[in-house]
């Protein structure tokens, strides 16, 4: 009963071994220290295509929100970014992979987990305070891994379309999903794709209106995003396993205008295209009875453009401000990874990972509509890491880890004024090298099967972008190049408890940061600008919990709760306050089967006030404090056949998560799902 298995497992219990669900690809994960649970569940570590589907996220940032620890938000300003917080670190914090190979924007690494759809993926992997060394590089504050599906039958094929509608009953978007595999005795094929159009959506009826919007339909609201996933694999054996995968994603959006700040003093940016592509090689071989060797291997690509216009119609660039800005950028590497059997409880695995990355930008500016000459930087990355696994007794276990990163910077270049000017300047700048050591350990004990426990300790470090280092931010800051990487220390105890039909988990955890990059202000050549330095210090703390329970055949309910607290001190805004994360944070649901073949999902996504600044970045504020009631029903209208309706919001509640851009009002969606 599908309500039983919702109701299952609300957080995930720690394990080193994981039950592994038939349609997710092992060789993409990474590892986490909870285990897979199965169904429409939501996991401490894991969240199910189950999940995903249940609760209608089909794009990444919305879906994460579910999981406990991690918190989306809006990035605001003229770029106007979907955010995850892990714990309360960000995007440059914690690493995005597919299939465990890292999503990695070397220029700014200014991730859209908007633009991540989620109807294809297997499962969402989160790796919260403590991240494998194993894993590579740059997961300071934890690690997110979205999971592509692998076919579990000899022929597996899924439809679905989804139709949303505003808050007036109006035509929003579309969302279409698309997969067709085979599994055979010795090799496995497969191919997906997946679409998400909207057209606008619509703002809330309490929206007072402004100068800049007047509510109902926000404009430039519109977004197009599509990406398509093909792999093939070998089995030989039983234990062995090789497959090569592709995966492309195309978007589009526009950058909405913010409601209050004049529109004169306001950027107006779209993004025509921005493309992420992957080729890749995963493996894992057996040598012999006690030695197993995984390796990854892939070509990574990025391309996209971003035009800025003269004025919210988007139709002229004649201003200084407006231009036509370029990045190319592609990265390969790979990692290796041997596992070693020590005896029955000891294990010890060693890692290599490298990756080199090539930027490449280029600007048109206006009004003479000159072109910049292409900039380069290269950079290579290095991580060499161990790992020991300790069986100290039946019910204790000990793991270790350290490793140790380096990144060496080959060539840098930027380029200032305009082209064919005697002020044109093109800058190579002095390249540094940089390394770094990281370590862990982490207890687990197991008194009974119904009882985990764990403790664990690390210090994890990033490196700085591209971006933190040399960009003159539109002439606001200078160079760095000698800018360090940030630490961070983590603490965390917790656990889990089955009581019969009741499971319970709970983690508390710490975070000391130090060596934090923040824009100092200084004077450069008789201006004021800023320049990053290894200035900020804080500490991040907090707990989450959660319980599931099947209350009664066919009815299961859960909730999960976090509560988060960071204290950032940046010496050069003492006014600053860390943005973007709720202080407490819940999410619970029902699972009811009404009668044979009716569900009924009603849940609740609530979230305190957060910390948010303004456009001009002089004032923080209190804000983004929402309950949004949600609800599905679906209906199998056969066993391969399911129609769905439901809405989001439907309190229609007002809300902002950044300063001046409304959260989308109530809307309503109707679905059909068709599996063989």
């Amino acid at each position: 009963m599908r309500t039983a298995a919702l109701g299952a497992l609300l957080l995930a219990a720690p394990a080193a071994a994981q039950t592994e669900a038939d349609d997710v690809f092992e060789l993409g994960q990474i590892v986490v220290t909870a285990p897979r649970t199965d169904g429409p569940s939501i996991g401490g570590s894991t969240l199910s295509s189950e999940a995903i589907y249940a609760f209608g996220r089909n794009s990444l940032d919305d879906a994460a929100n579910l999981i406990p620890g991690v918190a989306a938000s809006n990035g605001g300003g003229s770029r106007n970014e979907r955010l995850v917080f892990v714990r309360g670190f960000d995007r440059f914090q914690v690493p995005l992979s597919i299939d465990g190979i890292r999503v990695y924007l070397p220029a700014d690494n200014r991730l859209d987990y908007g633009r991540f759809l989620t109807p294809d993926v297997a499962e969402i992997q989160v790796a919260k305070g403590y991240v494998s060394v194993l894993d590579g590089p740059g997961a300071m504050g934890g690690a997110v891994n979205l999971v592509t599906r692998k076919p579990a039958r000899a022929i597996e094929a899924e439809l679905r379309g989804t139709l949303t509608l505003d808050r007036d009953l109006g035509y929003q978007g579309n969302n279409v999903f698309a997969l067709l595999g085979s599994r055979r005795d010795r090799w496995y094929a497969q191919a997906s794709y997946t679409r998400g159009e909207r057209d606008h959506f619509t703002l809330a009826g309490g929206f007072r209106p402004t100068a800049n919007e007047d509510g109902g339909t926000r404009e430039l609201s519109d977004t197009r995003d599509w990406r398509a996933n093909a792999k093939l694999g070998v089995t030989p054996n039983g234990t062995d396993e090789y497959s090569i995968s592709y995966t492309r994603q195309e978007g589009s959006k526009n950058a909405l205008v913010e409601t209050t700040v004049p529109l004169p003093v306001q950027r107006f940016w779209s993004w025509p295209f921005w493309n992420i592509d992957s080729l890749y090689f995963l493996s894992t071989t057996a040598l012999g009875a006690r030695a197993t060797l995984k390796t990854r291997a892939y070509r990574n690509g990025f391309e996209s453009l971003l035009r800025a216009f003269d004025d919210r119609a988007q139709t002229r660039q004649s201003l200084p401000r407006a231009f036509n800005s370029h990045y190319e950028d592609e990265a390969y590497g790979g990692s290796a990874q041997l596992d070693l059997e020590l005896g029955s409880a000891n294990a010890l695995r060693l890692a290599a990972h490298y990756r080199r990355d090539r930027h490449v930008e280029f600007q048109q500016v206006f009004p003479a509509g000159t072109t910049e000459p292409r900039q380069t930087t290269r950079e290579d990355t290095y991580s060499l890491a161990a790992e020991y696994e300790a069986g100290l007794s039946p019910a204790v276990g000990l793991t270790l880890g350290a490793s140790h990163d380096r990144r060496d910077l080959a060539r840098a270049e930027d380029f200032t004024g305009t082209p064919g000017t005697p002020a044109a300047r093109f800058i190579a700048y002095p390249v540094r090298d940089a390394g770094a050591w990281n370590a862990q350990a982490r207890l687990d004990w197991r008194p009974d099967p119904g009882t985990e426990l764990r403790a664990s300790v690390l210090s994890r470090v990033r490196f700085p972008t591209i971006f933190e280092r040399f960009s003159s931010r539109f002439g606001g800051a200078t160079s760095s190049p000698g800018l360090q990487e940030e630490r961070a220390t983590h603490l965390e105890l917790g656990g889990r408890r089955d009581f019969g039909a009741l499971r319970a988990e709970g983690a508390v955890f710490y975070a000391r940061l130090t060596d934090v990059i923040v824009a100092f202000p200084i004077v450069f050549g008789g201006q004021a600008v800023t320049q990053s330095r290894n200035l900020g210090s804080g500490d991040y703390y907090g707990a989450e919990a959660a319980v599931a329970a099947a209350v009664a055949p066919g009815l299961s309910v859960g909730a999960n709760y976090t509560y988060t607290r960071r204290e950032l001190d940046d010496p050069g805004n003492a006014a600053f306050r860390p943005t973007g994360v709720p202080t407490h944070k819940a999410f619970a649901y029902a699972d009811w089967e009404a009668l044979p073949g009716l569900r009924v999902l009603p849940s609740l996504d609530v979230a305190s006030d957060r910390w948010i600044v303004n456009t001009a970045g002089t004032r923080y504020f209190r804000g983004g404090g929402h309950l949004l009631a949600n609800l599905r029903l679906d209906y199998e209208l056969t066993d391969r056949l399911t129609f769905g309706v439901g809405g989001r919001n439907l309190f229609d509640q007002n809300y902002e998560l950044a300063e001046g851009f409304p959260e989308e009002g109530r809307s309503f969606f109707a679905s059909l799902r068709a599996r063989y």
